[in-house]
């Protein structure tokens, strides 16, 4: 049982650092996952995962694979695109969801294009799907700072996105909160992506914020359960994903993301607020 479960994450330091990486992703982009999907966001923080890549691949093509210099690039192309979408469904016909689409379309393929210029195929794997067993301290302190400042931020603005997510309109209506509070939620969508691009890649740092939250929806609607699952689903998938690696010898990065695939498919299973199988089990009506 020890060499199971735990002789992994004694023996390899590298393992230890994967494990405090995802430890620290689950407890920074659980919460922001859950106010996605309360928000029906959720598909905006795949299209935004996918805004950061140009970003990190210029950063990689003037520095390689510099942390700063691809941490800065990310936030900058995520930031970007956010704004332009905003900008685009402001000023013209189009709908947010339909402006960010192409712009994550667009995104992805310059950041395909812009690592392929100097990098090899591994290099355009590693940014795509991430490097998580080859975290170093610079990386997981990155991590831990993006975690810390989203768990205090979201303490500060907690009620203003809660009553946005229940009641906009009413928000709006007795406050000027909303926007400031929309901008600055925004802004942590793009740094947890960012802390996950690099354990995760582009392509895979969303998963670890929706799944966990999908997941635990399916099993209460109170904010504070939701919150409290999603981190503990989280963790748990970094946990199980990073043993499955170990021992079956798989890419360390898809085994976490499948890990929360398969939480959310039991959820959908097995939920007890909204699951198909609670759905199907008849239950007693109310007599007058």
């Amino acid at each position: 049982m020890y060499d199971l479960f735990i002789g992994p994450f004694v023996e390899f330091g590298f393992m230890q650092r994967a494990l405090v990486g995802s430890l620290a992703l689950a407890l920074g982009a659980g919460p922001v996952g859950v106010f996605l999907m309360l928000r029906r966001m959720s598909l905006m923080g795949d299209a935004m995962a996918h805004a950061i890549l140009p970003g990190a691949a210029l950063g990689y093509l003037i520095a390689g694979l510099s942390l700063p210099a691809m941490t800065i690039g990310g936030l900058a192309a995520g930031v970007a695109v956010a704004v332009l979408a905003g900008l685009v469904a402001r000023f013209t016909a189009l709908r947010e969801d339909a402006s960010l689409a192409a712009f994550y379309l667009v995104s992805l393929a310059l950041g395909v294009m812009l690592v392929s210029l100097r990098g090899s195929n591994v290099d355009l794997l590693h940014v795509l799907f991430g490097t998580v067993l080859a975290l170093d301290d610079a990386a997981l302190i990155l991590i831990a700072g993006i975690t810390s400042l989203t768990l205090i931020t979201l303490a500060l603005i907690y009620r203003g996105l809660v009553l946005e997510c229940i009641d906009p309109n009413f928000l709006r209506s007795v406050s000027r909160i909303g926007t400031p509070v929309h901008l600055i939620f925004l802004a942590l969508v793009v740094m947890n992506l960012v802390g996950g691009f690099q354990a995760l890649g582009t392509l895979l740092a969303v998963g670890l914020m929706m799944l966990p939250a999908a997941g635990a929806r399916l099993w209460t609607t109170d904010i504070a359960k939701l919150l409290g699952l999603a981190v503990l689903a989280g963790m748990a998938s970094g946990y199980a994903g990073l043993l499955v690696s170990y021992h079956a010898g798989v890419p360390a990065g898809p085994s976490i993301i499948l890990a929360a695939g398969v939480f959310y498919l039991v959820s959908l299973a097995f939920g007890t607020d909204g699951g198909v199988i609670r759905r199907l089990i008849p239950t007693r009506h109310l007599e007058a």
